[in-house]
């Protein structure tokens, strides 16, 4: 079973072979009028290409507000993690909140992805987590996995307050990058 057909300009030239040789046209395919025209739609499709290749693009910060959003507004009591504080009362923080801060500090590290995390409680205000993440194979190494568990322990602290009394990290995929 044949996957994909030729596609031929009406002048008989097969589109794939002129994407192959885009910089370097024959005589035909400079004076052919079709050719031509499929010749500068495939420019402008490889320097758009180009340009969403190259471009990083951050999430918006109404995008953020929304998923911040969507996180307070699912709190489950008995999913609440204890904070120490220096302030009388109880300070308590979603799990699954911690869990969205902690997956998003192991996604800062290039080619990594944060997948499953789990936070649960530990003594003495600190929380157990396991997390699970696919790596590039590119970027797959040990340092990777380091840095991982450095930012993960930094914005349990930094940004929760909480310290990790553990941190159970599993690679289950490996991607393309």
């Amino acid at each position: 079973m044949e996957i994909a057909q030729d596609y031929l300009l009406p002048c008989g030239r097969d589109v794939e072979t002129m994407w192959e040789r885009l910089d370097e046209p024959d005589e035909h395919e400079t004076g052919c009028e079709h050719c031509g025209g499929a010749r500068a739609s495939l420019l402008v499709l490889r320097e758009l290409t180009g340009e969403l290749i190259a471009d990083e693009p951050e999430p918006s910060l109404d995008l953020t507000g929304r998923i911040m959003a969507a996180v307070r507004a699912d709190v489950r009591k008995r999913d609440l993690l204890p904070v120490a504080t220096t302030e009388p009362g109880a300070v308590r923080v979603s799990a699954q909140a911690v869990a969205a801060v902690l997956r998003f500090a192991a996604d800062s590290v290039e080619g990594v992805r944060a997948r499953r995390c789990k936070v649960t409680e530990a003594a003495d205000y600190s929380v157990i987590v396991e997390m699970t993440i696919a790596v590039a194979y590119r970027e797959f190494s040990g340092t990777a996995l380091a840095l991982v568990r450095d930012r993960v322990a930094a914005a349990a602290s930094a940004r929760v307050g909480v310290r990790l009394a553990r941190l159970d990290l599993t690679m289950d995929d490996l991607y393309e990058s």
